[in-house]
């Protein structure tokens, strides 16, 4: 159950006087009372009550309102997705939307609406204001997420509300953005105040990432949405085990992207296990709740993939790179009108072809065509540099495409070694992707002369590298190791699997002699050809009933 306990145990320094910015003027006032919502009521006193809201703003905020009361969901949809950000692009595209104080008496001070709202407005300037958020800011936008969850958790029945799945992911998705943002914040003390270090300190319950993981974890126990996956998977009516709110599209949806939050949240934290732990019910390979919104599925795939990866279990992260790639390929061009999302997408897209790139260096196995062809277009130089065994560029790749490692805790302000406190967390999933690649730099030589031959004395082979023959059967033995993952093969859980080898050769050493057998499999065109000729027959056969 979601528990407001962190709220109200958390507290503004009780003495020392606060500066406000609103609309490019400072307005500075007395001491706080330490109690963090009274002083954010005080601060409001401090707007200036001379900004009037611009007619167009004015009436779209009028029009979102009603839509929102009568549940119209399509004209919900609207007004997020293009009446907000075509409003964004004209009037605020550096600059904050009006505050909700000059909002509120145009809706008649609707509770929900201005929470509602309060979530668009700090996203906004999250995304756009140059100067990104204030300490203020982000106390309040915490604040606001509490009031919005309580608000859905806490309420005796199902609430009366539905908003576009879009708008539910964008929530979630935002929530995790801004404690991340908030835990790189705060790790950063070089350039903060003393009076700034002081609020930090007295208020470590702040997007704290108990509260924030007890958020996710209550909306997907309120939501049932793990049983209902469950029977969805054996294919059962999920809407049985739903119970009263997981009927909901609300709380259903907020469950599910929850699951996803978590997935995001545990891997920044480096529990790779963990995050796959909590989606083992779902099936990737059946078209699922995430498929009906992009960019949760994108977000998906990624986290999946690089856990996967960081797991030594590269085929499934190989899988799930070219699953998600070729996805995107495909449907990229539907997302040109949107341009933050267009964005977004293209530049996920790029990381996962890196890691692509650095999984198939360590793990080589066979793609789809037109995604192997557009790694080849773009990182074929990089993947180059990695099978020659150059260190460096694999660091360069992992720190490009890797997400944003937070510690779960804050910062010990006191502490001697807090000037790279910031940096610890990247360091360390760093050096342990390094040490994995540091086993393998040979690899790739090694399979290219097994590759060039059918036998090969050992004696031989230990010139060719430029070691002993001792060390080289270590080498020999490693190969073996690391070309042999867990791969998942059936069931709903990413954690399951058996031992396979996808290599392209295998060898067994008998007498000081290598004997080497070519695995890779001949592709079999004609079978292709065959499937295709059949789905053509089917089309034609379908047009001609059609046209009937």
């Amino acid at each position: 159950m979601w528990s407001e306990e962190f709220v109200e145990n958390t507290h503004y320094p009780t003495s020392g006087a606060y500066s406000y910015q609103g609309h490019g003027q400072n307005f500075d006032y007395e001491a706080h009372t330490g109690d963090p919502r009274q002083d954010l009521e005080y601060e409001r006193q401090y707007q200036p009550q001379s900004y009037i809201v611009p007619e167009v703003i004015k009436s779209f905020i009028v029009y979102f309102h009603k839509v929102i009361t009568e549940q119209n969901l399509y004209e919900i949809q609207n007004s997020y997705e293009n009446g907000f950000n075509k409003l964004t692009d004209r009037f605020f595209k550096t600059s904050p939307w009006p505050d909700v104080e000059n909002i509120a008496p145009i809706v008649n001070h609707d509770h929900l609406f201005t929470i509602l709202y309060k979530e668009l407005y700090f996203r906004h300037i999250y995304a756009r204001v140059s100067s990104g958020p204030t300490l203020d800011q982000r106390f309040e936008s915490y604040y606001n997420y509490c009031n919005l969850f309580n608000y859905i958790l806490n309420a005796e029945g199902p609430v009366q509300l539905e908003l576009p799945n879009q708008w539910l992911w964008d929530i979630i998705d935002e929530f995790i953005y801004q404690f991340q943002s908030f835990s790189i914040y705060r790790s950063k003390v070089q350039k903060k105040t003393d009076d700034e270090l002081d609020i930090l300190k007295k208020n470590p319950k702040i997007w704290n990432v108990h509260s924030v993981l007890n958020v996710l974890h209550s909306l997907v126990e309120k939501s049932s949405i793990n049983r209902q996956l469950e029977v969805y998977t054996r294919g059962g009516d999920p809407q049985s085990v739903a119970g009263e709110f997981g009927q909901h599209s609300l709380y259903k949806m907020l469950g599910y992207f929850s699951l996803i939050g978590l997935l995001r949240l545990h891997c920044l934290l480096g529990d790779y296990y963990q995050g796959l732990k909590v989606l083992e019910n779902i099936d990737f390979n059946k078209k699922n709740m995430y498929s009906r919104v992009p960019a949760c599925q994108i977000t998906t795939f990624y986290y999946v993939g690089f856990s996967y990866m960081m797991m030594r279990r590269y085929q499934d992260a190989i899988r799930s790179f070219s699953n998600i790639l070729l996805y995107i390929q495909r449907t990229k061009q539907m997302f040109q009108n949107r341009t933050s999302l267009y964005d977004q997408i293209s530049k996920m897209n790029e990381k996962m072809y890196t890691l692509l790139a650095i999984c198939l260096v360590l793990h080589p196995m066979r793609i789809d065509e037109s995604v192997h062809s557009q790694l080849r277009e773009k990182f074929a130089d990089k993947m180059l540099r990695m099978q020659k065994g150059e260190r460096d560029e694999f660091q360069q790749c992992f720190s490009f495409c890797c997400p944003k490692f937070l510690s779960p805790v804050p910062p010990n302000y006191d502490s001697a070694s807090i000037a790279t406190y910031s940096k610890e967390p990247f360091a360390l999933q760093l050096r342990v992707f390094l040490d994995e690649v540091n086993q393998q730099l040979l690899l790739p030589t090694i399979r290219s002369y097994l590759k060039l031959y059918t036998t090969l004395d050992l004696h031989k082979l230990a010139n060719f590298m430029d070691t002993d023959e001792d060390e080289l059967q270590t080498y020999l033995m490693c190969f073996k190791h690391k070309m042999k993952n867990v791969v998942w093969t059936k069931g709903t859980s990413g954690l399951t699997g058996e031992f396979q080898s996808a290599s392209e050769v295998d060898f067994y050493i008998e007498k000081d002699m290598i004997h080497i057998a070519d695995t890779k499999v001949a592709r079999r065109y004609g079978d292709f050809f065959i499937r295709q000729i059949h789905k053509l027959d089917e089309i034609v056969k379908g047009l001609k009933v059609t046209a009937s």
